[in-house]
């Protein structure tokens, strides 16, 4: 059935306007974006068909560009503009680190992070360079390692910290198993790279270890 022929109330768009974003399910969020389908598929029908396929919004959202130009109803062009509202989502997040206090709002930092890192297939160590005042300077993805680990070496952290003359850094890593509790040699490595740190006067602010709850904050736990 056509979405046009739907009472006017329950085609997604007007639903939207009517009643928000947050009103919408995953698949009319979808048709929103697609706002067409294909044949014998309206764009409910094939964002429901998309999700059913993925086992939801997180799987069909976590594939990779070129996979999902190759997805039945996407084609290059809707593919296209989904990764891009993705890659907007996410520098939107990060403009917020620049909004005042925001550093001082763990969840911020962490929402920021968990969007960037949590669906990577390997460990990537990041990390968020800060003025002394603690404004962000730049964020940087410095490591990339196996599914268990990634190295991390402390002489390429504070050469980078100089490079961007920072005052304070916070780190951030994935673990791609979606357990977010630290391990031993997670709060080893952050101990070398604080004491690495503060011999060129560069504070460690916080850690996080991103999986699919809530990012696990060294600072909260008094580990830092």
């Amino acid at each position: 059935m056509n979405i046009r022929d739907w009472p006017e109330l329950e085609r997604p768009r007007e639903k939207l306007l009517a009643h928000g974003t947050a009103a919408l399910s995953d698949a009319e969020l979808l048709a929103v974006f697609f706002g067409t389908g294909q044949r014998g598929l309206n764009a409910v029908d094939l964002g429901r068909q998309l999700l059913r396929r993925h086992g939801g919004l997180r799987g069909l959202l976590r594939l990779p560009c070129n996979q999902l130009v190759r997805e039945p109803g996407l084609g290059l062009a809707r593919a296209s503009r989904l990764c891009a509202a993705l890659e907007l989502a996410t520098r939107h997040l990060a403009l917020r680190l620049d909004e005042p206090e925001a550093l001082t709002n763990a969840r911020q930092v962490g929402d920021y992070f968990r969007a960037r890192l949590r669906d990577r297939e390997r460990e990537v160590f990041a990390c968020l360079f800060l003025d002394t005042r603690h404004r962000p300077i730049a964020i940087e993805e410095l490591f990339q390692g196996t599914l268990a680990q990634s190295e991390v070496h402390p002489r390429e952290v504070v050469k980078r910290a100089l490079a961007h003359n920072a005052g304070a850094v916070v780190f951030a890593h994935n673990h791609p198993s979606g357990v977010s509790e630290p391990s031993t040699a997670d709060r080893h490595i952050t101990v070398v790279l604080r004491d690495a740190l503060a011999l060129v006067d560069v504070r460690v602010l916080d850690h996080l270890v991103i999986g699919d709850g809530e990012p696990a904050s060294f600072a909260a736990r008094g580990w830092i």
